[in-house]
């Protein structure tokens, strides 16, 4: 049977809030994967598919464009799709040109875990909630839907799900324009569903096990169901995102600059095969193919991560040779990198989470202003760094053990002080190596940590496995083995701390702020003090 899907996209996500800012409701992740592709792959892909899209439309053509080139997707631009004139009825009926045979509806923050039937029949999705009075809801009997309701609290009603199946597309299109005054433009779908209905146009109820998306609600129920065990441990950004579908890689920024750099640097670190190969890219993404392996969080233990650093000491060359480089530039690049970029994320951090420097006692240690401490820095030694092929982001999310025993490098970094040639400071690295060492993305995710703020009191602690503790020692015990000073790698990890806290969710954002401030402290300036952290 010949039939379409339409998914409605054009819309803003308001219940989202903020994770719809930078981009599409379609393309919020749920365990590492948009939305929409949930949907997409529920149809054959013989199957032609129309998205109405308006608010960020551009990046759900660049994500199909890289995720599922040989679709057949056709896209209709909304317009107006906020503001008057604009509503969900309206969206669909820029469609109808499209849609001349029996297709299924589905909204794009619809997830289902069964088959979705072909229009044979008009029927609509319905699943059993707790709480059917924020949606429309149906009411049947032998499957045979006998009413359909606006959002009320009815007991002997089910929820539709914002699925359907509609053959009678020539009476639904006609009911749709026909309603243009009378209620269509705002009830979307159901207004065609509903004259369906009271004409004697026979619907049958489809049960589904349903995942709505469209809250930040459901999105956490949604994650918790579809996030695996070996699931890659990625923590959420406002502006970035890695996508896992169709058997590649994708990464997004809001950033075009970021993704072009990241391009043009994966082809000159790439060689010989340290990183995946980019196989396409758009202004906003760039994709790869995924290769079968584990993330080095999931199977870390001393003699592997040893490998690891015979791996890594290929990648950046020889440490006792520098690559020829003009020491003043490169100091430059330095300062801006490691003391311009401080002290704007320290900014960044207390504009956004409403804080002011204040002196701490952090776990019983009195600890002076982070400003008077970034001041007192030794930055000219800080800042006299070691060109070489550098990473840029390296922890153990970003480390692939491959199915063959080897290692691949993923999500490198698309800069050093915004210069995009392969190298930076080697000391950059080898502290980011340290600082995932000793706060794993696994330990968050699980919220293996605590923070108690009391005034200018704080207390934090977190979990540490036996195995990250022995890795610690065997990095600092290599860097001592390479004639590096292990002191400037503990004080730029102190750094990195603090310069990751404005970009993480509370309270991990106050975790690393806090941890960031109590390292510094303790490398820098008070070095008869250890770290006093589990």
């Amino acid at each position: 049977m010949k039939y379409k899907a339409l998914i409605p996209s054009a819309g803003l996500g308001i219940r989202l809030g903020v994770k719809t800012k930078n981009t599409n409701k379609a393309l919020v992740s749920i365990a590492n994967k948009p939305v929409i592709s949930y949907i997409i792959e529920k149809f054959p892909l013989n199957i032609e598919i129309v998205i109405a899209i308006g608010h960020k439309g551009n990046l759900i053509k660049q994500y199909i464009k890289l995720a599922y080139p040989d679709r057949k997707i056709t896209f209709v631009d909304i317009n107006p799709y906020q503001g008057p004139g604009s509503g969900l009825g309206y969206t669909i009926l820029q469609c109808k040109n499209h849609l001349q045979c029996p297709f299924v509806f589905c909204t794009n923050d619809t997830i289902v875990s069964n088959d979705i039937p072909i229009p044979q029949t008009n029927w609509m999705g319905y699943s059993d909630v707790k709480d059917n009075s924020k949606y429309r809801s149906i009411t049947f009997h032998n499957k045979v839907i006998t009413g359909i309701f606006d959002k009320e609290s009815k007991s002997d009603s089910f929820a539709y799900i914002g699925l359907s199946g509609i053959r009678d597309y020539e009476y639904f299109w006609d009911s749709m324009e026909k309603g243009v005054n009378n209620g269509s433009i705002s009830m979307g779908e159901t207004f065609g569903l509903k004259k369906l209905f009271d004409s004697d146009h026979k619907i049958t109820a489809e049960n589904f096990d349903w995942f709505d998306t469209g809250t930040p609600n459901g999105i956490s129920k949604s994650n918790g169901f579809f996030l695996g065990p070996d699931s890659p441990n990625i923590l959420p950004k406002p502006s970035e995102d890695i996508w896992f579908v169709n058997n590649k890689v994708i990464k997004y920024s809001e950033d075009k600059d970021f993704i072009k750099n990241r391009v043009i640097r994966a082809q000159e670190l790439n060689e010989p095969n340290f990183l995946p190969k980019i196989i396409d890219h758009t202004e906003n993404m760039y994709s790869y193919e995924m290769i079968s392996g584990k993330v080095f969080s999931k199977c870390v233990n001393t003699p592997l991560f040893e490998k690891l650093l015979s791996f890594l000491v290929r990648f950046w060359g020889d440490l006792n040779e520098p690559p020829n480089h003009d020491p003043i530039y490169f100091n430059d690049l330095c300062k801006k990198f490691y003391k311009e970029k401080t002290y704007e994320r320290v900014q960044k951090y207390f504009d956004r989470f409403q804080k002011s420097d204040e002196k701490s006692i952090i776990n019983g240690v009195e600890i002076p202003k982070i400003y008077e401490m970034l001041d007192s820095l030794d930055w000219e030694h800080l800042c006299d760094g070691k060109p070489h092929k550098f990473h840029g982001d390296l922890h153990f999310e970003n480390i692939l053990v491959t199915d063959n025993g080897g290692f691949l490098l993923l999500d490198w970094r698309q800069d050093f002080g915004g210069n995009i040639s392969p190298y930076g400071d080697i000391y950059y690295d080898l502290a980011k190596l340290l600082h995932g060492i000793i706060v794993s993305h696994d330990i968050i995710n699980k919220e293996n940590y605590s923070i108690v703020e009391d005034l200018d009191v704080i207390e934090f602690d977190f979990l540490r496995s036996h195995n990250s503790v022995k890795c610690e020692k065997t990095l600092n015990d290599f860097v001592v083995s390479q004639g590096l000073n292990e002191k400037k790698v503990k004080i730029l990890t102190a750094l990195v701390f603090i310069n990751c806290a404005p970009l993480h969710h509370q309270p991990y954002s106050n975790l690393l702020f806090y941890l960031g401030k109590y390292e510094l402290y303790n490398q820098a300036f008070h070095r008869a003090n250890e770290p006093k952290y589990s």
